[in-house]
């Protein structure tokens, strides 16, 4: 029995390895290089990455704590039309990337797009004759992903609210408190820590975005590293941005883990249902519009545009090249699923049979790379890979006057370990969850029957854990087919993906011809959000 745990802890400390080792190697590569590159860098463009990072983040977290804390309140504590109905397609926005919802917005708003086009003719003015908000800015990147990613805010301010006892509504009216004063008083600050949580995932995410800062031309750590990964040829330079990008994210993190540490220190009085007011007339009519603005801005605009696109180009579904596309993704998001989900396994599995520090801080360290960018986990991965292929490829010219090529950097493999990185999270919290919630007795009738682990998962956890794979196997598949830019970075030469396509295509303004791709992404991006809004919907 003690081999048998031990076999476990090991393979689940060598998974946690795969997604530690390319953080090390960042580590490693940027003191040991020169710093040549990052003083260039620091002279010239180093302070607008950091500053245009920063006002990033801020404007989004203005905007997603605004949009997001907002409309989780109006739907949990007022009754208006269709309050049931915004209760969940306020999720919706988080089925369409940021990239994706730039294209859309670039279509309509921009100089050719069919807004200017009507003010030019109904005014019969000339381009340049009139003000008209600039899309491709800053406050363009701040609106498209602000409403793209605040529903990381509303969820967990709606269920923060929904937790609240009504008695603490009660006992703030026979203090004379307002509904305003409430609000302000009693109910935002108890659901503080979830807001603050939420808003650390959006400006995770924020960080993380390549696609519709790189679109809108701005200067952000992602776009610098991968600007002086190609422009440059620096791995050094890249991996020294991609620290620094890196030492952002830990702050959120730090952040965002002290707030759930508070998220507990409400009294646990007996919970009274939560007194909700019905609204007639002009008020109903304004908490409909606040509802409606962020589902339409976030999700029905840019689906709208993505739709009439490709009706209008639905000749290319008729094309092998798209449907090698397809197949691309499909196959590579397939065959990544697969593998996370069995690594996932088995260190959720390790931890529940052998609980202690070895198999707790494998289950830690696999639930990093979700919060570091596709960027960083891109260069961390391709530098030790490179260096490894050339290692072996020395080896076999001075033996046996071979060359091996590329066996990991440059393929496949390569893309998939990255992939696992980032992803291998997602997968490992969906089953711990489905784990935790199966009695340990079941664990112990196993064993008194003879059951080895390897047997107890086959016959008895897999079939009670289907719920729980299915959703992280749904869930991975998607963010697979979504990722960008450690796809761009680390596919192999002549291989593309949808999202790659549709990034090159946006690229050379060809956004009408990037629809069909970014409507299949769209599309399989509603499947985990159906999911995530049922269970919403549930409380």
């Amino acid at each position: 029995m003690i081999i048998r745990e031990l076999s476990w802890q090991l393979s689940s400390l060598a998974i946690a390895s795969l997604v530690f080792f390319p953080l090390v190697t960042l580590l490693w590569v940027s003191v040991d290089a020169n710093l040549e590159v990052l003083t260039h860098l620091a002279a010239t463009v180093l302070q607008d990455y950091v500053t245009t990072s920063i006002l990033l983040m801020v404007g989004v977290a203005i905007l997603t704590l605004c949009v997001g804390v907002g409309s989780a309140w109006l739907v949990t504590h007022f009754r208006f039309t269709g309050d049931s109905i915004f209760s969940w397609a306020l999720l919706l926005p988080l089925a369409v990337p940021t990239y994706i919802t730039a294209y859309s917005y670039t279509g309509l708003l921009d100089v050719a797009g069919p807004i200017q086009s009507y003010i030019r003719q109904f005014f019969e003015i000339g381009v340049g004759d009139y003000w008209f908000p600039e899309i491709r800015s800053l406050n363009g990147a701040i609106f498209v992903i602000g409403f793209v990613l605040y529903p990381y805010v509303y969820l967990l301010a709606r269920s923060a609210f929904m937790d609240q006892s009504g008695s603490l509504q009660d006992v703030s009216r026979l203090l004379g408190f307002s509904s305003k004063r409430t609000f302000f008083k009693i109910t935002l600050p108890i659901a503080r820590p979830a807001i603050v949580a939420g808003v650390s995932l959006a400006l995770m995410e924020t960080l993380a975005d390549f696609g519709a800062v790189s679109y809108f031309g701005l200067s952000t750590f992602t776009t610098g590293i991968f600007r002086t990964w190609y422009g440059l040829d620096s791995v050094s330079g890249a991996a020294q941005l991609a620290l620094m990008l890196l030492s952002f994210i830990i702050v959120l993190m730090v952040i965002e883990k002290h707030s759930r540490k508070r998220s507990g220190y409400q009294s646990k009085m007996r919970k009274q249902p939560r007194h909700t007011t019905k609204l007639v007339g002009a008020s109903n009519a304004i908490a409909f519009t606040l509802a409606l603005t962020p589902v339409l801005l976030g999700f029905i605009l840019p689906m709208l545009q993505l739709i009439v696109w490709s009706v209008q180009t639905h000749a290319a579904l008729y094309t092998a090249a798209f449907w090698s596309l397809v197949a691309n993704t499909l196959g590579l998001a397939s065959v990544t699923t697969t593998i996370a989900l069995f690594l996932a396994l088995i260190i959720a599995y390790a931890n529940r049979l052998a609980p202690n520090r070895v198999t707790s801080f494998s289950k830690r360290v696999a639930g990093l790379g979700y919060a570091v960018p596709g960027t960083i986990i891109a260069v961390g991965t391709l530098i030790p890979l490179a260096r490894l292929d050339n290692t072996i490829d020395a080896w076999f010219r001075m033996h046996f006057d071979l060359s091996t090529g590329l066996l990991l950097s440059g393929t496949l493999a390569a893309l998939i370990i990255a992939y696992l990185v980032r992803f291998l999270a997602v997968a490992l919290s969906s089953i711990d969850s489905g784990l935790n919630s199966i009695s340990l007795n079941i664990d112990y009738a196993a064993r008194s029957l003879g059951q080895a682990p390897l047997k107890s998962i086959q016959k008895v956890h897999i079939p009670m854990l289907k719920g729980s794979l299915i959703t992280a196997l749904l869930i991975v598949f998607v963010d697979v087919m979504k990722e960008l830019p450690a796809t761009l970075i680390l596919r192999p030469f002549n291989f593309n993906t949808l999202a790659v396509r549709a990034y090159e295509l946006a690229s050379d303004e060809r956004l009408m011809d990037a629809s069909l791709a970014s409507l299949f992404i769209v599309l399989a991006g509603l499947v985990p959000v159906i999911l995530l809004t049922k269970a919403s919907v549930k409380r």
